[in-house]
């Protein structure tokens, strides 16, 4: 075939499955079969591989995934991404409309939305070709996740008509009760876990590093909200429709309200067909249409003052309360669950229900059999909220808290000013066993990705590992007779536990599980104790000095450090190559441009984190001190500084500057 000719057929297959996505996902209107759809881009496919020069970017091709992202780059927001403020009654929405018809005197109209359950994102769209998707994260800066979201198929690639030549779309990101309730059965045919809700599980794909896996999940898109410095309209609903227009998928639900009789009479029927949705919404959103008004109204320091979120009420429901069991964490501390009559409640089956602790149960009364009320907090998480004691049997037993572990039959204890009772056997009870290694493997600490929670049991149950150590004792022999292990698997799991050997001392030292020691603490005692045996000999008083260390963490490590099993496992980790020390290498000075000088950063950072900008003083050789004193040389502000600013200004003695300012110091 020529070369024109070929060029001529993927440019029609390209332009002829954008159109077909658009009828799909767009106008809710297709065209063809999924049959159909899917050999015109397999043609595509096949074509493209053969001729790579004919790449780009937008093709339908790209959406198919299979990118690895090891990791997402944080990136600051050109336009803010506010909240919005709450409203939970029709009273709250007549407060705010006062509120505004004080600070605009003529007629305001209003569009309301509904309030989808999912991810907030923010996309950059440059001469009507996708560019970069953007996590909302602080509303400063998010994660860049743009592999990860070309993949769903709501969002368009290459836009058509008449659009902006710079601009932002921002909307969320979600996962439909199909697509969800889909996922969940293929995890439990595998044996693993189900996922709880459909938000969460939406946020979560969204950071798979595999956009090949990210796309199996079916997430959807909806997107309600224009932001550049240049606006084609003068309203929000004309920005809608050209949206729609350009190619995005705009909520068809949306209402364009002359008033706020309205937008209430738009709330109330929702707050009963919502149920009937595919997906999970939480409430209306209501904007004032006029762009020119919403400059006029601005914003708070949070949220803009022409918009509002009206939450729905909790729906509650009656249930009977089966049975109670008591699941028991890796730190040890026991929580009861209540196993309930399947009932509906928001859309989804419920049958279980946190009771949290035993003050909880005595604080109801619970008896054996009772019937209760149950409500989704936030629609999310289901809990007990009442009892219909009018209900209760005459003959009905109060719930009795265990007295013992259900694992491992240990006495269990509860200390004076905690809720919650614990099982002191941390060492040999299976679950908390198994619940450390998981901790241990987790991203956040050594990152062993192959090492999955049901592959751990899997080890823990075949007599292989009973602590992080033995990770590094394994071998191909012991591995690959299990069930669900094949040779590739088995070199995976391997692999990672090799390359956990590199990880930084810090994530190992929160990854051991020393109790109430979490990522931020860890990092603030390794930069005063710089390994293991520095720390395992310090003081009390030498760990209270550390910033934010108090005698509860402090107590903590000394029992770790008491139980000889720990420090075996220590000793282990040391022989094996697992990073015990910190890394003075890493933190070797790139100047010495702050030699001399102290900082101190208060208030709420945009241009880096704070650990970020405590990095950077140390690789300039200069030093980080934990309160304004005589001996602070400089501050460094953010957003809604507070007691620390006013120390300092009151001092005298302090240079105050900002972010930028900083970073001009060190260019």
């Amino acid at each position: 075939m020529a070369e024109d000719s070929i060029q001529k057929e993927i440019e029609l297959l390209r332009e002829t499955l954008q159109r077909h996505n658009y009828n799909y996902y767009i106008l809710d209107n297709p065209t063809i079969s999924d049959f159909e759809f899917d050999e015109m881009l397999k043609r595509l496919q096949e074509l493209e591989s053969a001729h790579p020069e004919y790449y780009d970017e937008t093709s339908p091709t790209q959406r198919v995934g299979g990118g690895i992202t090891k990791n997402f780059p944080t990136v600051q927001h050109r336009f803010r991404m506010y909240s919005l403020d709450n409203s939970y009654s029709l009273q709250d929405l007549a407060d705010w409309e006062n509120r505004l018809t004080k600070t605009i005197d003529e007629d305001i109209e209003f569009v309301a939305e509904l309030k989808y359950d999912g991810a907030s994102i923010s996309i950059l769209y440059e001469n009507g070709i996708y560019k970069q998707a953007v996590t909302r994260g602080d509303g400063f800066q998010g994660d860049e996740i743009t592999n990860n979201v070309k993949t769903i198929l709501d969002i368009p690639l290459r836009l058509k008509g008449d659009f902006p030549p710079q601009f932002y779309m921002r909307g969320e990101i979600y996962l439909n009760r199909k697509n969800f309730d889909k996922i969940n059965k293929a995890r439990e045919e595998e044996g693993l876990d189900p996922f709880m809700n459909p938000r969460n599980t939406a946020s979560g794909s969204l950071k798979i590093q595999d956009s090949a896996e990210v796309r199996k999940r079916g997430l959807s898109a909806v997107l309600y909200q224009y932001v550049s410095d240049n606006t084609p309209a003068s309203t929000h609903w004309e920005l809608l429709q050209k949206a729609k227009e350009w190619g995005f998928r705009v909520s068809k639900e949306a209402c364009l309200c002359k008033s706020m009789g309205e937008v209430k009479a738009f709330i109330d029927h929702w707050e009963q067909a919502r149920h009937h949705l595919d997906f999970d919404i939480d409430g209306i959103v209501i904007k004032v249409n006029s762009l020119k008004q919403q400059q006029e109204l601005g914003y708070t320091a949070k949220s803009p003052r022409w918009a509002m979120a009206y939450k729905f009420k909790a729906e509650k429901v009656e249930t009977r309360l089966k049975s109670i069991d008591y699941q028991v964490g890796r730190t040890g501390a026991v929580t009861p669950v209540a196993n309930l009559e399947p009932v509906l409640l928001a859309g989804t089956i419920v049958k279980r229900a946190s009771l949290h602790n035993e003050d909880i149960i005595r604080k109801f009364n619970l008896h054996n059999g009772d019937f209760i009320y149950v409500e989704k907090g936030g629609e999310i998480i289901p809990k007990i909220v009442g009892v219909n004691k009018e209900k209760r049997k005459s003959d009905a037993n109060e719930v009795e808290y265990i007295t013992h572990c259900p694992e491992c039959s240990t006495p269990l204890v509860r200390k004076n000013g905690e809720a919650q009772h614990f099982c002191p056997n941390e060492m040999h009870c299976p679950p908390q066993i198994m619940g450390k290694m998981i901790h241990y493997v987790s991203r956040k600490a050594l990152n062993i990705e192959s090492l999955g929670a049901e592959t751990i049991a899997q080890l823990f149950r075949e007599g292989l590992i009973e602590n992080p150590a033995d990770f590094y004792t394994l071998t191909k022999e012991q591995l690959l007779p299990l069930e669900r292990m094949a040779e590739k698997s088995v070199q995976n799991i391997l692999d990672g536990i090799e390359k956990s050997k590199s990880i930084p001392y810090e994530k190992v030292l929160y990854g051991i599980g020393i109790k109430h020691i979490g990522e931020t603490v860890a990092k603030k005692l390794v930069k005063t104790f710089p390994n293991i045996d520095t720390l395992r000999a310090a003081s009390k008083e030498e760990l209270v000095e550390v910033e934010d260390i108090g005698e509860k963490i402090a107590d903590s490590i000394a029992s770790f450090f008491g139980n000889s099993e720990n420090l075996m496992m220590i000793e282990r980790l040391k022989n094996y190559g697992v990073q015990l020390a910190k890394d003075t290498q890493k933190t070797n000075t790139q100047s010495n441009i702050l030699q001399g000088k102290t900082f101190l950063f208060t208030g709420k950072l945009s241009l880096f984190t704070r650990e970020q900008a405590e990095e950077m003083v140390e690789r300039h050789s200069g030093k980080n001190i934990s309160a304004v004193s005589k001996n602070l040389n400089y501050l460094v502000v953010g957003e809604k500084a507070g007691s620390k600013l006013k120390k300092a200004q009151a001092l005298g003695t302090v240079k105050i500057i900002d972010e930028q300012e900083f970073l001009d110091m060190i260019k």
